[in-house]
């Protein structure tokens, strides 16, 4: 009895899943309408910042690891280490910025 009433949650779950998407998709069809595509300057100008989102941290980790190591004695074992960390922190921060983004 259990399995009959979890297959119907299953069935009524999708359903709901399914009507939420087409929502979604209604709404930014609907957004498109109204409003249009965005510029070409505001697509050149959100690609920079994305860009500069990730070079930064790539960039201070390269100049702290190099700092680093150069106390250590040699070697690039920080900044290898500190240049993957800001590749890591600039990809999250543009997920962010992009998920925040305005459709």
């Amino acid at each position: 009895m259990m399995e009959g009433s979890d297959d119907a949650n299953e069935e009524q779950d999708a359903r709901d899943e399914m009507h939420r998407a087409i929502e979604l998709r209604e709404s930014r069809q609907r957004q498109w309408r109204e409003k249009g595509e965005r510029s070409l300057g505001r697509n050149l100008a959100l690609m920079g910042a994305l860009g500069w989102l990730i070079v930064t941290p790539m960039l201070l980790g390269a100049f702290v690891g190099g700092w680093l190591d150069r106390l250590a004695g040699g070697g690039v074992m920080w900044t290898a280490a500190l240049i993957f960390a800001g590749c890591v922190l600039g990809g999250y921060l543009v997920w962010r910025r992009i998920n925040e983004e305005p459709e």
